[in-house]
């Protein structure tokens, strides 16, 4: 019997923010239960709410942010970036292999020049 490795992963989601509450809801659930049905265990979400995207994303000057930390067995990664690519109201997501899971989400504020 062959044992399947877990890795841990970080992963950014930025959603459509002209979504209502019930539909960005909705998105978030389908990204959670995505990583659940490929085998994964969410470990922590942050939730960092809506911000002014740095550039437009297909008309969008906002996005949804959220941040979540999970373990998936490392070959089913490919598909879910399949399922995010498809999904209309993710505008951008990158996930990457995480050390550890960081338990409070801080920014520093930028001094102005």
């Amino acid at each position: 019997m062959t044992q399947t490795r877990e890795q841990l992963y970080e992963g950014m989601y930025v959603i459509a923010a002209n979504l209502s509450d019930e539909m960005r809801k909705k998105a978030v659930e389908k990204i959670r239960m995505g990583i659940e049905h490929a085998g994964g265990v969410i470990k922590k979400e942050h939730d960092l709410g809506k911000k002014k995207l740095a550039y437009p994303i297909n008309r969008h000057k906002e996005g949804y942010y959220l941040l979540l930390y999970f373990t998936l067995p490392a070959k089913e990664m490919a598909m879910l970036w399949k399922e995010w690519r498809l999904m209309e109201d993710v505008l951008r997501f990158v996930t990457l292999k995480a050390d550890q899971v960081m338990e409070k989400i801080e920014f520093k504020t930028l001094v102005e020049q």
